[in-house]
């Protein structure tokens, strides 16, 4: 086995263990279905590294000549041990990964931008829900002066609705 698969073996071994947090992306998930989807990525990957390990890194059992120079007969033996032995297997040249790298920080920076805008937001809705439970809870006992303080806007429309004579027909 050359030396390049080997070494690509051993790099996917390493990311599997040291770089991927598969738990704390796993925490960040809200939906059934992206955890369907995530469940299915994790599957697919450690599919992939077990085959990397599995396959690829084991070395070939070595060709024992010698057993078919007597079954067979030396000339021909060692016509296919020449022609065994002048294979070369090419060398993994990555020109892929230059290209796409650039592409994947620049996602990465988007990524990072729509994560604090969704986190904005949800702080947000977070107090929005905590308005409305606590209206919710309220809105048995309060009067109309005390909703209008915490909604002066409403205030103003009715006010002016009054004031123009239009009763909403």
């Amino acid at each position: 086995m050359s030396g390049g698969v080997k070494k690509v073996v051993d790099l996917a071994t390493k990311a599997s263990k040291s770089v991927i947090d598969w738990d704390g992306m796993a925490k960040m998930l809200v939906s059934d279905e992206a955890r369907k989807e995530f469940a299915n990525l994790r599957r697919a990957f450690n599919e992939v590294n077990q085959t990397l390990q599995t396959k690829y890194s084991l070395e070939p059992e070595p060709i024992d000549w010698e057993y078919y120079r007597k079954g067979i007969g030396p000339r021909l033996v060692d016509m296919y041990k020449e022609a065994y032995e002048s294979i070369e297997v090419p060398k993994f040249l990555d020109t892929v990964t230059p290209e796409y790298k650039p592409k994947f920080e620049a996602m990465l920076v988007e990524l990072k931008e729509a994560e604090q805008k969704s986190l904005k937001e949800s702080e947000r809705l977070e107090k929005e829900i905590a308005e409305v439970q606590e209206m919710k809870k309220k809105i048995s006992t309060m009067t109309a002066d005390e909703y209008f303080e915490k909604h002066p806007e409403l205030r103003k429309k009715f006010d002016d609705e009054i004031r123009n004579d239009f009763w909403g027909y």
